[in-house]
Formats: structure tokens, sequence, C-alpha cells
């Protein structure tokens, strides 16, 4: 989809931003957890669908695209979070240079 014939309207899936935190786990390294950033609006365009062998067992990947109305705070390591769906934010660009719109490039397991 084309900018140029973005639809607003389109921003239909309610999702939770949500920021890796560290924690001190006890024994000097560290767990990752998230805390929720905002909930926001957004559309979510499907791109592939790998396989992926892990341990002698497929796992499904599923790549997508994930409109956002601009935000200065979103970055690469974030999350989206829809329901049970996580989507791993991979890459985070403004389409056309004007501050209206991000496209998050997302990778989701397990669907």
């Amino acid at each position: 989809m084309g900018l140029v014939d973005f639809d607003p309207g389109a921003l239909t899936a309610r999702l939770r931003l949500e920021r890796p935190v560290e924690s001190p786990d006890g024994q000097g390294g560290a767990t990752v957890g998230f805390e929720t950033v905002a909930d926001l609006w957004a559309r979510i365009e499907p791109l592939t669908a790998d396989v992926e062998e892990v341990a002698a067992a497929g796992r499904v990947i599923v790549s997508h695209h994930v409109w956002l109305r601009f935000r200065a705070d979103v970055a690469a390591g974030m999350r989206l979070v829809k329901g049970m769906r996580r989507f791993a934010i991979e890459s985070v660009r403004d389409p056309d240079e004007t501050g209206r719109y991000l496209v998050c490039r997302c990778r989701e397991d397990g669907r």
C-alpha cells in the first residue's frame, strides 16, 4: 500500500506499545521484561510466512508491516501486543518523511 492511498480510517487494530526493561536476576545478570508505553491504533499488514526449523520442530514466523500515527519514541527492540499476539519491532521508518505515520517491520512468532 502506498502512502498516497493510505486511509487513516484503516488504523483499526488496537495495540499496546511496550519497551524492554532489564531487571537484576540476583546472580549478576539481568532478565528482560516489558513495560507498557502506550495504547494506540494501528493497521497490520501480513507480508511473509516462513517455517523455521528449531530443535527438530517447525515454527512459523510471520512478518508484518504495522502502520501507526507518528511517535518519536518508537524504536527497534520494542514490541506491539494484541491480545496473545506479540509483534517484535525490527525496524521503524517514516515512509514519506512528513512525520505523519510510521511503518514498523515486525516479526510475529508462532502463528
